[in-house]
């Protein structure tokens, strides 16, 4: 089960890796919606520490 929760962590990252990407095309068209995937791209790293952080717990916990 852990690894399953390891696999969601990283794709957590890899969504974050695509809305900077889409931030930056945004960004250099001048586009409003560059400040709605930097928001998203946050909030997607946020969500990585969050689980990790939940994660390790939950195994300390059963430890």
């Amino acid at each position: 089960m852990n690894k399953i929760w390891k696999i969601f962590e990283y794709g957590y990252l890899i969504i974050a890796i695509v809305f900077i990407i889409e931030t930056v095309i945004h960004f250099s068209e001048g586009d409003n919606k560059a400040y709605l995937f930097l928001g998203f791209s946050i909030l997607a790293v946020f969500m990585y520490f969050f689980r990790k952080r939940y994660r390790k717990r939950f195994e300390n916990r059963n430890s």
